[in-house]
């Protein structure tokens, strides 16, 4: 099975422009690390990267789920960011991103490896009408990320994704007979020796709190400079770097099916992991490129997204700091 040529390819990736549901099935069983994606939510406005009604949103992802299904490894993970909703006109939360979750374990038999919340701090206030206006109702901030597995201990390494210790703990590896004296607490916990050992760094909760503020990215400043909007629902880079440094080693695969502004395919050239990036609108692909240019090729910039958009040739963008026209075909990355 092959795709079909690429919209670009980078040391580590390729960016393809098409239906995922179509490309999907071009992809080998059991062949990738890593899918990372985030699809359009299940909004009641219509938003200009397009997304699904509530009422048919569930029967929509599950058919992209059971694709993935197949080409997710054994020892794979399936990472899924889903935002909350409203029900229409109502003030009273849509069950379904946990309709899609009951479904994706009961009928594909994907097992929920652990759930993670996305605490966006700088989320706006939303939605007006019952926040803003009605203030009957908190700010919604945070997302629920799926992790779903094929299998009960899918590759993963939670050493990887250490978090700094707070000052509490910092102190207590400096003297620990000061701070806590080994001892069954009353929860049942058995607090030993081994809980002041410095190990790096302290074990990560699942609830990620990261602000998605990008507003000054080389990304954002080339849209700018040519005068095009970019994608208005895009991933802040630490979302998708703390699960492919959790989930995959270097040289193994990640796929997105939603790329967008190929948040995650960058983030997974930077760790040097493969990546596979699908994405159906090619405006959006394009400027996508932007990331992987190096800082000299600013004035090559509209000559590049105008070749892209054109779809006529495959570009290469290299680390060599250039990108190159390249008229061969280009196929999955060898895994």
């Amino acid at each position: 099975m092959v795709l079909p040529a690429p919209l670009y390819t980078t040391s580590y990736g390729a960016a393809y422009v098409g239906d995922s549901l179509v490309l999907l099935d071009q992809i080998e069983t059991d062949s990738i690390d890593l899918v990372l994606t985030s699809p359009p939510f299940a909004l009641q406005r219509q938003k200009t990267y397009g997304n699904v009604e509530q009422a048919d949103y569930v029967e929509w992802l599950f058919a992209f789920c059971k694709k993935i299904y197949r080409v997710l490894s054994p020892t794979g993970s399936f990472v899924l960011d889903l935002g909350g909703a409203y029900q229409s006109k109502r003030p009273v939360r849509s069950l379904y991103n946990y309709q899609i979750l009951l479904k994706l374990c009961d009928e594909l038999d994907f097992r929920l490896a652990q759930e993670f919340f996305w605490f966006n701090p700088a989320k706006l206030p939303s939605p007006i009408e019952w926040v803003n206006k009605r203030k009957i109702r908190a700010k919604d901030a945070v997302n629920t990320v799926w992790w779903l597995s094929k299998i009960d201990n899918p590759k993963a390494n939670v050493s990887n994704v250490l978090v700094p210790y707070s000052e509490r703990m910092k102190k207590l590896h400096t003297n620990p007979q000061k701070y806590y004296k080994p001892q069954e607490r009353p929860s049942g916990h058995n607090i030993s020796k081994s809980f002041a050992t410095d190990n790096g760094g302290a074990i990560p909760s699942n609830l990620l709190e990261i602000p998605n503020t990008e507003s000054n990215s080389q990304y954002i400043q080339l849209c700018k400079s040519i005068s095009i909007s970019p994608h208005p629902a895009r991933f802040p880079q630490k979302l998708p770097m703390f699960f492919i440094n959790f989930l995959t080693e270097p040289g193994d695969t990640v796929l997105d099916i939603f790329a967008g502004s190929n948040t995650t395919g960058f983030v997974a050239e930077e760790l040097e992991r493969k990546w596979i990036a699908f994405e159906e609108k090619l405006p959006y692909l394009a400027a996508s490129a932007f990331r992987f240019l190096g800082k000299n090729q600013n004035q090559e910039i509209l000559n590049l997204y105008n070749k892209l958009l054109c779809q006529q040739e495959s570009i290469s963008i290299t680390n060599s700091q250039h990108f190159v026209i390249d008229r061969q075909v280009r196929y999955l990355p060898q895994i």
